[in-house]
């Protein structure tokens, strides 16, 4: 049940961090247009825009980290005694 979650969580932390490098990268008035912050008129870089979706990446990659990981010993022992 959780494997949907992790490849979603994965995904979105791709597009998250791909997102930042096109702000860092790109003026305003380069972005695409869907891309908040696009301005036609400015000529500046987004920094803040950038830190976010790479801080936004991150926690997406360790959510699935940690959704990925193995079952404590204390949920295994319960499941045993109810099971």
């Amino acid at each position: 049940m959780k494997k949907p979650f992790v490849i979603l969580a994965i995904l979105l932390g791709v597009i998250f961090i791909g997102a930042s490098i096109i702000y860092f990268i790109e003026p305003a008035r380069y972005l695409p247009n869907f891309f908040p912050g696009y301005d036609r008129a400015l000529t500046t870089h987004h920094y803040k825009h950038g830190i976010g979706a790479f801080l936004l990446g991150i926690a997406c990659f360790v959510f699935a980290w940690f959704q990925s990981g193995k079952k404590s010993s204390s949920a295994s022992l319960k499941e045993e005694k109810n099971g």
